[in-house]
């Protein structure tokens, strides 16, 4: 463990599923061969006893600190108990699914050296479980919880980071408080935004602070073959939408959609053109089939958004079984 410093980095990575065992055990291992070691390695289970159990004497996760989420159930309650037990100056969250390439720490403290910034998160890549599906747009790979096509590519400052690789100092859960669980994912249903809201709401109270988008700090995000599939990807973009209604009530509307809009007037029809132009061409006769997978994905990520909004004034119990009984369950 590296000693104590101004910089010093605690991994924040929660857990709730045994299906994902050899993946956690993969990311915790990486994380001490890093080019900047972490101060301390966290690991959150939740409400998983046997899974806690399992993790706490696990030689695989040797070092690690393995604790239980006390609070409420789900991904938000995890990660603020990793929060509250963390002492690090920065705090990192990686998914239990997730694989950081061996300069990840290294490209997010950099970001710090700028005392401006406030939160760091870098690009997340798909590890596809063969060949990426042909049918399969780049510019939704956020439907498989990754960065896509049209983000920066350099580093840029923005308004929203990605749960599965974003850092934070610690001072920002001071002037932004935690992440709301009524809004984050639970076990394996496909409603979250909760990584999004908090970004979004420590960058509307930090006006002279930068959250700042690092390309470089890459991490590879397996995708299993369910989430490979177009029953996922149709679902988890009603999901989406459901859930940016959720979140435009508590952070308002334009600050919620704001890269939503660049996105839909930009990004998806240059994708659809491109598609049409490969096609058209003979060089990937596949185009016509994502240009047709980005208006579905519109289209469908849009009736979630309409149907979020008119549930929106039901308390927040009804909006979460009602979201359960809308939203199909996810994929492991």
């Amino acid at each position: 463990m590296a000693s104590l410093s101004d910089l010093s980095v605690s991994v924040i990575i929660c857990a709730y599923t045994k299906a994902r065992w050899d993946d956690l055990c993969a990311a915790v291992a990486t994380l001490w061969t890093q080019q900047a070691p972490p101060y301390e390695v966290i690991v959150v289970v939740d409400h998983n006893p046997a899974l806690l159990e399992r993790a706490r004497n696990a030689p695989e996760l040797q070092g690690a600190q393995v604790l239980a989420n006390s609070g409420p159930r789900g991904l938000s309650g995890a990660r603020n108990a990793g929060v509250a037990h963390a002492r690090g100056a920065i705090l990192a969250f990686l998914d239990d699914d997730a694989i950081p390439e061996p300069d990840w720490l290294a490209q997010l403290l950099q970001a710090f050296h700028d005392a401006r910034v406030i939160a760091a998160g870098g690009a997340i890549e798909p590890l596809w479980p063969g060949t990426r599906p042909e049918w399969f747009p780049e510019e939704f790979d956020w439907v498989v919880g990754c960065t896509y096509r049209g983000v920066p590519t350099a580093p840029t400052p923005v308004q929203r980071l990605i749960g599965c690789n974003m850092s934070f100092r610690r001072e920002a859960f001071e002037l932004a408080g935690y992440f709301r669980s009524e809004i984050g994912q639970v076990g394996n249903d496909l409603m979250r935004s909760d990584d999004t809201e908090f970004t979004i709401r420590l960058w509307q109270r930090c006006s002279d602070r930068i959250l700042l988008f690092v390309p470089q700090a890459r991490v590879r995000h397996r995708v299993t073959e369910g989430r490979a599939s177009w029953r996922y990807f149709r679902s988890r973009c009603y999901a989406e939408g459901f859930s940016k209604a959720q979140m435009a009530r508590l952070v308002g509307s334009r600050d919620a959609l704001a890269a939503e809009r660049s996105y839909v007037a930009r990004t998806l029809p240059a994708g659809v053109a491109r598609g049409l132009v490969e096609t058209v061409s003979g060089r990937d006769v596949g185009g016509i089939r994502r240009a047709g997978a980005i208006l579905a994905g519109l289209a469908i990520t849009g009736f979630g958004y309409v149907t979020g909004t008119l549930v929106g004034r039901l308390d927040t119990q009804r909006r979460r079984g009602l979201s359960r009984y809308l939203l199909p369950r996810g994929a492991q």
